[in-house]
C-alpha cells in the first residue's frame, strides 16, 4: 500500500472493490495525464444502503455520508486503471448529482461529503473545482452520484 491508502487506513477507511458497471461503460478511463471516472453510486458490497430523494426519504446528513461513499468508490475506480493512488497529482474536478425533493436546495452541503473526503485523504491535492447539481432521479433510485477527474503525476 502507498501513502494514500495508508492515510485512508489512518482515517479508519478501507478502499472498496471497484463497483462493476451497471450498463455499457467503464468505471474509469485514462486519457493523457487524466483519469475520468464514471458516475459512482454509493454502493456498499454491491447494494445501495438507502434509496430515495434527498429532502424527502433521505436526510441531507445521510446523503452527505453517501457522497463520501461515492468518493471512496471513485478512488477505487481510479486505482483500477492506475494501479496506485499515489499517482494522483490532484483531483481536478468533482461533479455531484443529488436526487432532490422539489424544495430541496442543499446540494452543495451534500456533495461536501465527497469534497471533504478528498481533502482529508489527499490534502492539498484533494482540493478541486466542483459542481453540485440537483436532479429528479438517479440510477437505481440512488440519492447521490459522484464523478471525478484526476490528474496523474507525469
Amino acid at each position: 500500500m502507498g501513502a494514500v491508502e495508508d492515510r485512508l487506513g489512518e482515517l479508519g477507511l478501507t478502499l472498496p472493490e471497484v463497483v462493476p458497471p451497471l450498463a455499457a461503460y467503464q468505471p474509469a478511463v485514462v486519457s493523457g495525464p487524466y483519469v475520468y471516472t464514471a458516475g459512482q453510486l454509493p454502493m456498499v458490497e454491491g447494494k445501495l444502503p438507502v434509496t430515495g430523494k434527498v429532502g424527502a426519504e433521505v436526510t441531507a446528513e445521510e446523503a452527505k455520508d453517501l457522497a463520501r461513499t461515492c468518493a471512496l468508490n471513485a478512488l477505487a475506480a481510479v486505482k483500477s486503471v492506475t494501479g496506485d493512488l499515489d499517482r494522483i497529482a490532484r483531483v481536478v474536478k468533482v461533479v455531484g448529482f443529488v436526487a432532490s425533493a422539489a424544495d430541496f436546495t442543499g446540494q452543495p452541503g451534500v456533495v461536501n461529503g465527497a469534497s471533504e473526503l478528498f481533502a482529508a485523504v489527499l490534502g492539498d491535492k484533494g482540493v478541486h473545482a466542483r459542481s453540485a447539481v440537483g436532479v429528479a432521479v438517479l440510477p437505481l433510485d440512488a440519492p447521490v452520484e459522484v464523478e471525478i477527474q484526476v490528474e496523474l503525476v507525469p
